[in-house]
């Protein structure tokens, strides 16, 4: 039985593609305005989160240090001065960035379907402060039973001991934990190797991955929130009530 779903919260709740490329957009525009590179500005910025993470995840630099190094490649892959004063720099991209923060459309809704018969939680691998602003922002909050980050877990996905600790923060055995999220491997395959069942968003229909093709772990993959109800009736036939679709 499923007794909670945990979710990841960038790309599976918020909409964190469309806040980058306002912010990049915007911020580029107001240094840099009528750059011949503002087009590219976007797709750069996600590249670099996937490049300058890691160094934060594995407690190489801080997580501020992190954004110093981004925005440093940032201006420089882009032929663009770099800024004296990067903490101010990056700050005012932040301005952007959240002016832009929204949820998808298809989450409230399927939250809403699950009522009370499970408890709800978000894994991330963000920033507690920030995941939290999030959240709040977009209306989430009091939908949540727990926030989990490495802050509280003290490990990052996929770390086999984040998603341990996880379930553990909810009193509830690994099997009866279900994870959703956009990343193939932190949020559907490495979790189902403690035990949880993974769901991956694949919102973008990306073309399945060898990882997902090879893959023994029994991974469903959904490319809508609204199918994630379908996917619980099937884990938890014996629910006197299913849930209904969003």
């Amino acid at each position: 039985m499923i007794r909670a779903i945990l979710f990841d919260l960038d790309e599976t709740l918020f909409d964190h593609r469309r806040a980058v490329a306002h912010a990049a957009t915007r911020w580029m525009e107001t240094v840099c305005p009528g750059h011949e590179l503002l087009p590219e500005a976007p797709a750069l910025w996600l590249d670099l989160e996937d490049k300058h993470l890691p160094a934060w995840h594995a407690g190489e630099c801080s997580f501020a240090e992190q954004r110093r190094r981004r925005l440093r490649e940032f201006c420089d892959r882009l032929g663009m001065p770099a800024p004296a004063d990067p903490d101010a720099a990056f700050a005012s991209f932040l301005t952007h960035y959240e002016d832009a923060w929204a949820a998808f459309p298809d989450v409230a809704a399927t939250l809403a379907a699950f009522g009370d018969e499970l408890t709800l939680g978000v894994l991330s691998n963000g920033d507690p402060v920030q995941q939290e602003a999030k959240l709040r922002r977009l209306g989430l909050m009091d939908r949540m039973e727990v926030v989990l980050t490495p802050d509280t877990l003290g490990a990052f996905k996929p770390a086999p001991e984040c998603y341990l600790r996880a379930a553990a923060k909810l009193g509830l055995r690994p099997e009866e934990v279900l994870l959703v999220g956009d990343n193939l491997l932190l949020d559907a395959v490495a979790p189902t190797r403690v035990g949880m069942h993974g769901v991956w968003l694949d919102r973008y229909r990306a073309e399945p991955s060898p990882a997902f093709a090879s893959s023994t772990e029994p991974v469903a993959r959904i490319t809508t929130l609204r199918d994630l109800t379908g996917v619980v009736n099937g884990l938890n036939p014996r629910l006197a009530e299913p849930v209904r679709a969003a």
